[in-house]
């Protein structure tokens, strides 16, 4: 199958996500060999308009994000990865349905969770051996406890320890930002505006849905359905897509030098705030459909199978 390539990789979360595509007219699977199942995931090969692609699942959360999106750029030839899907939102200017493209993705995960007792100025456990760093910025939990104590203290937010190939084995660098491919995202500023159904059934939201670049979104193994916590993470980072995979995707595409972009269609207001909000039961099939109308004319918009996009910087 790679000497048919180079494909396209395109990641979906879930099934939900998954399905709208494969089922789509966009998607010709391949005659002779549809998919392979390998490691527990499913690689089917196929094309959509002028790209052969590859498309896996990769499931719920981070740790299966990473892992499949490892196996992918490892067992195939790859001149890109896709990754696609909804999200919750942090930006309370935006709508369900609309789909965001951020510009940079982190892991707002991984946290140095300082103890009881201690304060800001002071430093953190291994900060001193280069383990850690205050640089990225912290919670405080008493802000969110009446003004009492808590002793919970406060969580450090922290940059991935990374090993990129074309680094030195065993020698690690670190990120926070992860910048998607500025070639693709000169592309998908062609689709901005882009307006998409605002309808399930009989239920609408108040405007049709657009496609929107958005500066950053942030992902981690855990479903945001707290509204303090969602203006939290758009206050400090300016985060507009709320997901569990999609930095993950990020940080191997980045190690690994392969162009990447993310798509995320917003599936509800993450812990409410509207009359349409906290809604992915009833909007999340419209999110998911969203997400794939645009990830289909993303992929028309690249050149055809065996041209070359410029090169990304």
């Amino acid at each position: 199958m790679n000497k048919r390539g180079p494909y396209l990789g395109i990641v979906a979360p879930n099934n939900y996500e998954l399905n709208p595509l494969i089922g789509s007219k966009a998607y010709v699977p391949e005659s002779s060999l549809p998919f392979i199942d390998f490691a527990g995931r499913r690689f089917r090969f196929g094309k959509i308009l002028n790209q052969r692609v590859v498309i896996v699942m990769c499931g719920l959360g981070m740790v299966n994000a990473g892992v499949t999106t490892q196996l992918l750029v490892s067992l195939f030839r790859l001149h890109g990865v896709l990754h696609y899907g909804i999200a919750g939102n942090a930006d309370t200017d935006l709508e369900i349905g609309d789909v965001t493209i951020p510009k940079f993705w982190a892991h707002s995960g991984l946290w140095n969770w300082q103890r009881y007792g201690d304060g800001i100025d002071d430093e953190l456990a291994l900060e001193s051996g280069g383990d850690y760093t205050r640089d990225i910025g912290y919670l405080q939990f008493s802000k969110y406890n009446n003004h009492s104590d808590n002793l919970l203290n406060r969580i450090w937010y922290q940059p991935e320890e990374i090993f990129p190939v074309t680094g030195t084995p065993e020698v690690r660098e670190h990120i926070f930002w992860i910048p998607v491919d500025t070639s693709y995202l000169d592309l998908a500023r062609q689709l901005e505006d882009t307006k998409l159904p605002q309808c399930v059934n009989t239920t609408c939201l108040p405007r049709a849905s657009k496609v929107t670049i958005v500066d950053r979104g942030v992902s981690a193994s855990v479903f945001v359905d707290n509204a303090a916590y969602r203006t939290f993470l758009r206050s400090r980072f300016n985060a507009t897509a709320v997901e569990m995979e999609s930095a993950a995707v990020a940080l191997i595409c980045h190690q690994q030098s392969i162009p990447f972009i993310v798509i995320r269609s917003l599936s509800d207001l993450a812990g409410g705030g509207s009359d349409v909000s906290n809604e992915a039961n009833i909007f999340g099939s419209l999110a998911a459909q969203n997400s794939v109308d645009v990830l289909v004319k993303f992929v028309g918009l690249l050149p055809p199978q065996g041209k070359k996009l410029y090169q990304s910087e």
